[in-house]
């Protein structure tokens, strides 16, 4: 028999992820439409307003979607998740407001700004309207860590005799020393995963023999912030996003590294499989003494295992340990592309290089992956805990909701969302068939029964 507390956990994993598929692309591609918006203000060079207008259309249409399925998580709260709402709707009340009044209306007030307003407003006021739209998606993006912030390490708060909390520093919240390296890391994420969809695209023109210059133009800065970004998520945000995990959550940490007996000099496991019932990784690769120095700086420092806890605090091990392996593989992997790529761009064969565009292109998923994978990290390595050390997640359902409707409602959101993703599908790859416009030279034909190879 399906118990209730794993239903409901289900069906928010399932709508969240899914939700968060829009999101992603949402907070990196609106950066590289401001940047391409400087370009032409700079330049004049009509390359970029082409690049930056195509962009913000498929923006458009994935800032739609992410509207319409984040709408069933605010929802969820009241339905499935009522104990939490009343324990902690002191705090997140604050946050998530400010989230959607704020953030929300900035970045879709400056979209429609920006889509309609070009050749009807002066080019300064359009690129403005730019930077509002990366503005409004970064903002948005850091209320929701900030709030997620407060789940993984509680501050600025009170506990009335109710038990139930109460805000006591707004800016506390906002300013969480949990929340600035894991929003650094999530932004740096959804910036790489934005490189990675632009590259993929221009690959696919330049594979095609379509739109040459406006695929030169989008390969060329995918690959060069590509560089950066995956350097960038490896470290430093991701190495002092870590830290904050040894710092306030070392359960989350044993679970990730599949470190079972406390160790010092504790290595770091490259691949293995985590054996709960013995409590041992089987076939495992190390790096010595790696893990003390990435946790505390000091190869001989003394890392706690999860047999240092009671088992009933440790998170859900095998799911945790290969989300976090997922991810840090697949980034080790974008690191390699992306490197790749900057050297063929400097030697000037970036563009003519078929076999690594093959690559570029079909990597355009696997940033998602890594995106999700991620939070999959986050979110099941705090287990037990749906506000860390205060409320666990047995206790922040919602009593009087029967499993037999959430699962129910759960088959409707897939049945839902599967057509949401098959509209979002041939809406944007109706964008990329369309192309950027007239305004860009197209390839002549004796190249094109001719290509490079």
């Amino acid at each position: 028999m399906v118990d209730a507390v794993f239903a409901h956990r289900i069906q928010f994993a399932f709508t969240v992820m899914f939700h968060y598929l829009f999101p992603i692309l949402t907070m990196g591609l609106g950066f590289f439409i401001a940047i391409l918006s400087s370009m032409h203000l700079a330049t004049g060079d009509k390359r970029y307003a082409t690049a930056a207008r195509f962009w913000a259309r498929i923006f458009a249409i994935n800032f739609a979607l992410g509207v319409v399925t984040g709408i069933p998580l605010e929802f969820e709260f009241g339905t499935n998740w009522s104990r939490f709402s009343a324990f902690g709707g002191g705090v997140f009340g604050q946050t998530l407001p400010l989230e959607g009044v704020y953030a929300f209306f900035l970045e879709s007030g400056f979209l429609g700004l920006f889509l309609y307003g070009e050749g009807r407003v002066p080019r300064g006021v359009h690129w403005l309207a730019g930077l509002g739209v990366s503005l409004g998606s970064l903002l948005s993006g850091y209320f929701i860590v900030a709030t997620d912030a407060w789940m993984q390490h509680p501050v600025g708060y009170v506990t009335d005799p109710s038990r139930a909390i109460r805000l006591k520093s707004f800016w506390a919240v906002l300013l969480n020393p949990y929340a600035g390296w894991q929003y650094a890391h999530t932004i740096n994420g959804a910036l790489l995963a934005a490189a990675f969809v632009i590259g993929g695209i221009g690959a696919f023109y330049l594979l095609s023999h379509r739109h040459q210059e406006f695929a030169r133009v989008a390969v060329k800065m995918a690959v060069i912030a590509g560089a950066v970004l995956s350097l960038t998520q490896l470290f430093p945000t991701g190495d002092f996003d870590s830290r904050n995990v040894v710092k306030y959550q070392p359960t989350k940490l044993a679970t990730m590294e599949g470190l079972f007996e406390t160790e010092k000099g504790a290595p770091l496991a490259i691949i293995g499989m985590p054996d709960t019932q013995q409590g041992r990784l089987i076939d495992p690769v190390f790096v010595p003494e790696f893990l003390s120095f990435l946790a505390y700086g000091d190869f001989h420092a003394t890392v706690n295992g999860l047999k240092a806890y009671p088992r009933e605090l440790w998170p859900p091990v095998e799911l945790t340990y290969y989300a976090y392996h997922i991810m840090v593989g697949l980034g080790t992997i974008f690191i390699a592309i992306m490197i790749v790529g900057v050297f063929l761009l400097w030697r000037r064969r970036l563009f003519e290089c078929r076999w690594y565009l093959w690559i570029l292109m079909l990597a355009l998923p696997f940033p998602y992956i890594a995106n999700e994978a991620g939070w999959v990290v986050a979110e099941v390595g705090r287990q037990p805990w749906l506000v860390y050390g205060l409320l666990k997640t047995a206790d922040g359902t919602s009593a009087n909701v029967a499993v037999g409707e959430t699962v129910f409602t759960t088959l409707g959101f897939a049945g839902t969302y599967l057509m949401l993703g098959i509209l979002f599908l041939f809406l944007v790859g109706r964008v990329i068939y369309q192309g950027p416009g007239g305004d860009v030279t197209e390839v002549p034909e004796s190249v094109v029964a001719h290509p490079a190879a």
